[in-house]
């Protein structure tokens, strides 16, 4: 490979905060969670207050080709929807035989994983712990903490993309709620068998 072949990628990102001022981020309002919480009475009330900021994240600009490793960070901020805690959409990806790993940078949250055949998993999320969700599962970050950012970095293969709208459709099998102020699993009362 030649020196004008190679590309390489220089960016920045607040370690405790998630920011980068290299990039502008991807960011989803309450109103782009629809159908996301399953209290959708609370949902639209909250909505028609105000269309909260629940995450966002950087998109580092890596091709999405083979043989490229895709990067970010994701912030989920603190709040929720009824017992709901607030959460990313979800995704699988578009090449389900992909796996993605997250680092916790701040915050307490939880990962909640499952694949198409019905097996699921949770994992907690602290600074410093670091997740492996595997190839074929679908995944989604919750933020536990009443009060701080829940910020994570991320990693995955470049040309794998995001199939968000298996979780639109279905949801998760289960959601992470608050019970006497503690995350509690449950199962997802509008969740669809395919």
């Amino acid at each position: 490979m030649s020196m004008a072949q190679m590309r390489s990628l220089l960016t920045s990102f607040d370690l405790q905060t998630g920011l980068s001022p290299d990039r502008p981020s991807i960011q989803r309002r309450l109103s782009a969670m629809a159908g996301m919480f399953y209290n959708e009475a609370r949902y639209a009330e909250m909505l028609a207050e105000e269309d909260s900021l629940i995450y966002e994240f950087y998109d580092m600009g890596v091709p999405a080709q083979a043989g490229e490793i895709a990067f970010g960070t994701s912030i989920t901020y603190p709040g929720r929807v009824g017992d709901e805690y607030f959460m990313t959409k979800g995704h699988f990806h578009t090449i389900l035989e992909t796996g993605e790993v997250y680092y916790c940078l701040r915050g307490q949250g939880m990962m909640l994983m499952e694949n198409p055949e019905g097996r699921w998993e949770a994992q907690s999320l602290t600074a410093g712990a670091a997740v492996y969700v595997p190839p074929r599962y679908a995944h989604r970050s919750i933020n536990v903490s009443p009060t701080d950012p829940l910020v994570t970095f991320f990693a995955f293969r470049g040309d794998a993309g995001h199939d968000y709208g298996t979780i639109e459709t279905k949801g998760f099998r289960k959601l992470v709620v608050d019970k006497a102020g503690r995350p509690d699993i449950i199962d997802n009362p509008r969740w669809k068998e395919a």
